[in-house]
């Protein structure tokens, strides 16, 4: 009984070397998409989103009163009238 030897698989170097770097920029590419890939339109409506909740943030903050500028307690006044 004679025993068949397994060749081993011959492969194109120059190919491989193709195959590999489009891979890699492949990845890079998939990489970029999530990272930059929002359409203009929805990047403006957060943009938007955003300045209003600061607005409404910046709307809802308590200011103290300015020393001598109505509303606060004048210096001598205990507040009974």
């Amino acid at each position: 009984m004679i025993k068949e030897k397994a060749m081993a698989e011959v492969i194109n170097l120059r190919q491989a070397r193709k195959r590999r770097v489009r891979e890699e920029r492949g990845r890079e590419a998939e990489a970029n998409r999530v990272r930059f890939g929002r359409p203009k339109a929805e990047r403006q409506a957060t943009t938007l989103e955003r300045e209003r909740a600061g607005k409404a943030l910046e709307g809802h903050q308590r200011q103290r009163p300015e020393e001598g500028v109505g509303g606060g307690p004048e210096e001598g006044d205990d507040g009974s009238d």
